[in-house]
């Protein structure tokens, strides 16, 4: 059980606070989280899920600089907790367009009655944003001007939504659409970590199945893979049925109406990565030479864009003067240089080369620095995942179906 909820800004802030029980929680919390942050830069204090203070359990996710802190001093499973706040999270940004302190600060009505109808007296209760739009309106130009107007804030409907005493809760009753579609498609990030020495430590993708559907009644979907013997971890949308995922390893379900995540998985220990990197460093009285190239390592047959190449200085290098045969080099305020390459070109192989220059005492760099690599590649999914067919059922008129897959970097480092 929950106890209480707050929203705190990446300043240590607290935005919103949400007392959920008769039991109050003192602000003081908040200071004592964020004082337990600010002591322990080079912990991983910040991205920990779970936290033991003094007095209570925290639970903690952090979107988009938004941290979402919540409380309690009873048994209760951490899961909930964390998952909570995530539903909480995806519901907020779903609703206002976006997460950020001024979107949050300017919506206060809302947000209070989103997480009225959600969580109740500690407990989970309505977290399906279907139900929650029936129940209440997002914000718009209009609700604004006339709560203006009539002096009525309040966006809560009167009357219960429909699908409240549904069996498919997630899915709004009787949807009429004159185009009946429905998109599959599969979004992959891929974290590598590549060693000195050039040999793979770790390759592996995380990812998403998103479907976006637009069709009339209650539709029954099957999706099915050419290989899902690779997939690990996997986790589902409320609207799957296990079963025909245990037996034949196929996604039977009736969709939410719009865009939704159908599926997340992992696939470990992969061998292969699109783009190499190779740093080379030497240094002598109190200058350093780095040189940097990149390119394509394995072709994954489809165009490699967006490629950008980013590392933090080492704090004894006092300046840099690096250039590029191809793209832009970059060096920002905190000592981070940015080398955006774009596309890798036919003719040449992309290379960043200059000077470091140590500050005053350091004869040689003994700190090397992490590459950091950022891609995206359109029209393939690097893990090898192939959708098989999708099967449409119960559906009054023909529907156009269409397939899509990208992949992009996630934590790829390659260390020097």
């Amino acid at each position: 059980m929950l106890q209480c909820i707050f929203l705190l800004s990446d300043s240590g802030e607290v935005i919103l606070e949400k007392q959920l029980t008769g039991h109050r929680v003192d602000r003081s919390i908040c200071t004592w989280f964020w004082e337990q942050s600010i002591s322990q830069p080079d912990s991983n204090f910040k991205v920990l899920p779970v936290i033991a203070s003094p007095t209570h359990y925290l639970f903690q996710i952090v979107r988009e600089g938004i941290t979402f802190l919540a409380c309690t001093q009873v048994e209760m499973p951490p899961l909930l907790g964390i998952e909570f706040l995530g539903r909480v999270a995806d519901v907020l940004s779903d609703y206002l367009g976006g997460l950020n302190e001024d979107v949050i600060k300017d919506n206060f009505v809302i947000v209070y009655e989103l997480l009225d109808e959600m969580i109740d007296n500690g407990f989970p209760l309505t977290t399906e944003p279907n139900i929650l739009r029936d129940m209440i309106a997002p914000p718009n130009i209009v609700s604004k001007m006339l709560s203006v107007v009539t002096g009525n804030t309040s966006n809560v409907s009167e009357t219960l939504p429909g699908a409240t005493s549904s069996c498919v809760p997630w899915r709004t009753t009787q949807l009429k659409h004159t185009n009946n579609d429905v998109y599959v498609n599969l979004v992959e990030e891929m974290d590598t970590i590549i060693n000195s020495d050039g040999a793979l430590v770790k390759c592996e993708i995380f990812g998403v199945v998103e479907v976006n559907s637009h069709l009339s009644g209650i539709p029954d979907l099957t999706l099915s893979f050419a290989n899902p013997s690779i997939l690990n971890d996997v986790q589902f949308h409320p609207c799957v049925r296990f079963r025909p995922w245990e037996s034949e390893q196929s996604l039977s379900f009736v969709p939410p109406d719009g865009l939704f995540k159908l599926m997340s998985y992992r696939v470990k220990k992969l061998r292969n990565y699109p783009i190499y990197v190779k740093p080379q460093m030497s240094s002598e009285s109190g200058t350093c030479r780095l040189s940097v190239m990149v390119g394509i390592r394995n072709d994954p047959g489809k165009q490699v864009d967006s490629i950008v190449v980013q590392f933090r200085l080492p704090h004894c290098v006092s300046s840099a003067n690096l250039t590029a045969n191809h793209g832009t080099v970059n060096i920002l305020a905190d000592k981070t240089c940015s080398w955006s390459i774009g596309r890798i070109p036919k003719d040449k192989a992309p290379q960043m080369s200059g000077t470091l220059v140590l500050e005053e005492g350091v004869e040689q760099l003994h700190v090397k620095p992490t590459f950091q690599v950022g891609f995206k590649i359109m029209g393939v999914a690097l893990s090898g995942l192939k959708i098989n067919k999708l099967d449409l059922k119960n559906l009054p008129t023909p529907a156009h179906k269409g397939f899509r897959a990208q992949t992009e970097a996630g934590q790829y480092e390659v260390r020097s």
